[in-house]
């Protein structure tokens, strides 16, 4: 492995500083497009339709919250009546279960055509191998270091 003089410009400080430039250009789009909902809500919506139903616990995991920011998320999009929580068991144990409502469905198809539309744009400048290239490098990187790192969510 080649060792980088400085952590800057070492591949984790790169992905890092990348990660939060993708963050800030998010952040901007839902402004500029007047979206009414946040990223972090965003990402919960569309993390429930990949995943499906889950409990709180495992969607803090998937979505890199601790449990108590996640719940804050989850209520907000239960007064907006995008997600509904019903009581479940998971090895042996009560949970509640969070479920995409018909109108969460919809306003993440919705925000999703916007959005989607405005960041092609910046793609344009990969091809969509190189893309697809990129994305599984960052995959493989990210799943070494998901068995390097204990995360207690």
């Amino acid at each position: 492995m080649r060792q980088e003089k400085h952590y800057i410009d070492s591949i984790y400080y790169q992905l890092e500083l990348t990660a939060k430039y993708c963050k800030y250009l998010a952040n901007t789009v839902f402004q500029k497009l007047k979206i009414q909902i946040s990223l972090d809500e965003y990402a919960t919506l569309d993390t429930l339709v990949a995943n499906g139903q889950m409990c709180q616990r495992d969607l803090a995991k998937l979505i890199l919250k601790d449990r108590p920011s996640t719940g804050r998320i989850l209520n907000s999009l239960e007064e907006k009546g995008y997600i509904n929580r019903v009581a479940d068991t998971k090895n042996n144990r009560l949970i509640r279960k969070i479920i995409l409502t018909e109108d969460g469905k919809k306003v993440l198809d919705e925000i999703t055509s916007k959005v989607r539309g405005y960041l092609e744009k910046i793609q344009t400048s990969f091809s969509l191998e190189k893309i697809n290239e990129l994305r599984l490098s960052i995959t493989r990187f990210r799943e070494i270091l998901e068995n390097e790192v204990e995360i207690n969510i």
